[in-house]
């Protein structure tokens, strides 16, 4: 990228969403216990395929950089009543669904699911095969911290069918990690991995962060090489969002050591050629896989998709999310469901743990594409877009004229047929922005800028 292209970008950088989902959550709205849910659920076709989504809230430490719904706790007894809430919410769910399809997804995410003692894992995993049923094939994926990896729990995930894990390595440089109250040597990165293929669970995932105190071009690139040494088929790299007016714990972090919006597109500059160069495909705006992962196949085939957690070849027909606030996707919408306090309350009472939901509309759904459309293949052809939803193709020219700018920016370009193209990747959340009906100036405050 060059150096004005930069400045341009700065100079157009403002707060906007990550566009994980469209409406974004801020805009769900309160529901009834869980009125929605209940007949989006049952209304589900049958032969439909369900993914799974299990959010398991607690960590031992905590990292400052942090901006996940998570608890940190000592007593693994807190752990244990959540896994029981748990897994009554499973067998809830499955009452309502169950007979819809089959699983060809499941992703365990937190938080850190490898608190969960290996003993745990595994009744958690027999209490999902009971409910529902997963097809053969199925990718199983869950999130590791390294430091709490054990054989035990290897063997339980390879036991359970895990097929992909994703390594929260974060850095490899030991002053960045200090700096973020998450001391993480390199070995244990390192002997997670052996562990993982030894017990044939060979799918590996990276996910590294730029953005963070004390990070320089010099350290990235070294982070960047150790990667390279592991050999990841994925690898993710995702700007730290400083947000200290949500997440108080922030203020923790030596804030005159965080590199400056120039600063931070040069550490994911350095990365992404290191990554690119070693023969890594970049994905969306912040991953890289290698050519034969299902990913990489995935953009090239045009079936590259992007949820809540993150880019995915997974595109079933309704992503069911269970724990404590975690978000649904079903074909009328989306719901979310409810913090620990009221999850704990409405699961007691056989109440499906919902507090949130958001009826999709035609409109909405359109809009939806052409994000989608930006955020996986850095491209959109909105007219064509427009006419596949049955909207005249001129339907969004006041938005278009908006982009103007950035086109006259050189970070994006139109093309004599209609189709919009993002140059520059760190640009496909700002031309995201422009088709958003919901997004306000005064919701700032929610969001992160885009580089």
């Amino acid at each position: 990228m060059h150096s004005n292209t930069k400045e341009s970008l700065i100079d157009f950088d403002r707060p906007v969403p990550r566009y994980t989902s469209y409406p974004t959550a801020p805009h769900f709205k309160p529901d009834v216990e869980g009125s929605h849910y209940k007949s989006w659920l049952k209304d589900l076709p049958d032969g439909s395929h369900l993914s799974l989504y299990f959010h398991i809230p607690f960590c031992p430490q905590l990292c400052w950089f942090c901006g996940c719904h998570t608890k940190i706790t000592k007593r693994y007894s807190s752990v244990e009543d959540y896994l029981s809430l748990l897994i009554r919410e499973i067998e809830m769910t499955a009452d309502l669904s169950a007979h819809s399809g089959n699983v060809t997804h499941m992703h365990f995410g937190g938080g850190s699911p490898t608190i969960l003692k290996a003993s745990d894992f595994s009744r958690l995993m027999g209490s999902i095969r009971n409910a529902f049923s997963i097809s053969d094939g199925a990718e199983i994926a869950i999130e590791i911290d390294p430091r709490q990896i054990n054989e035990a729990k290897v063997a339980a995930y390879a036991k359970a069918g895990v097929t992909r894990a994703s390594l929260g390595v974060q850095d490899f440089d030991q002053r960045v990690l200090e700096s973020v109250h998450r001391e993480q040597p390199f070995y244990a990165s390192y002997e997670s991995m052996k562990l993982l293929r030894d017990y044939g669970i060979r799918n590996i995932n990276f996910d590294l962060m730029y953005g963070l105190p004390h990070q320089t071009t010099e350290t990235m690139k070294q982070t960047a090489e150790y990667t390279l040494l592991l050999n990841p088929d994925r690898i993710a790299i995702f700007g730290y969002a400083h947000v200290p007016w949500m997440k108080k714990h922030m203020r923790l972090l030596p804030e005159k050591a965080l590199p400056d919006a120039m600063e931070r597109l040069r550490l994911f500059e350095v990365a992404s050629k290191i990554f690119c160069d070693a023969g890594y495909i970049p994905v969306g705006i912040d991953h890289f896989a290698k050519p034969g992962d299902a990913l990489a196949q995935a953009k090239e085939q045009g079936r590259l998709y992007r949820n809540f957690q993150g880019y995915t070849d997974d595109k079933a027909d309704a992503l069911i999310g269970m724990g404590v606030s975690a978000i649904s996707r079903l074909p009328a919408g989306f719901t979310q469901n409810s913090q620990m306090l009221a999850y704990r309350d409405s699961i007691l009472k056989g109440r499906l743990p919902k507090e949130k939901f958001f009826t999709l509309s035609r409109e909405d759904r359109l809009r939806d594409d052409i994000i989608q459309s930006f955020m996986c293949k850095l491209s959109a052809d909105v007219g064509h877009i427009c006419q596949s939803h049955g909207y005249d193709p001129r339907y969004f020219s006041k938005e278009i004229d908006t982009l103007k700018p950035l086109r006259n920016a050189r970070l994006i370009e139109f093309e004599d047929n209609g189709v919009i193209n993002i140059v520059v990747p760190q640009a496909a959340r700002l031309t995201c922005a422009a088709f958003d009906a919901y997004l306000q100036p005064s919701e700032t405050s929610r969001h992160v800028t885009a580089t």
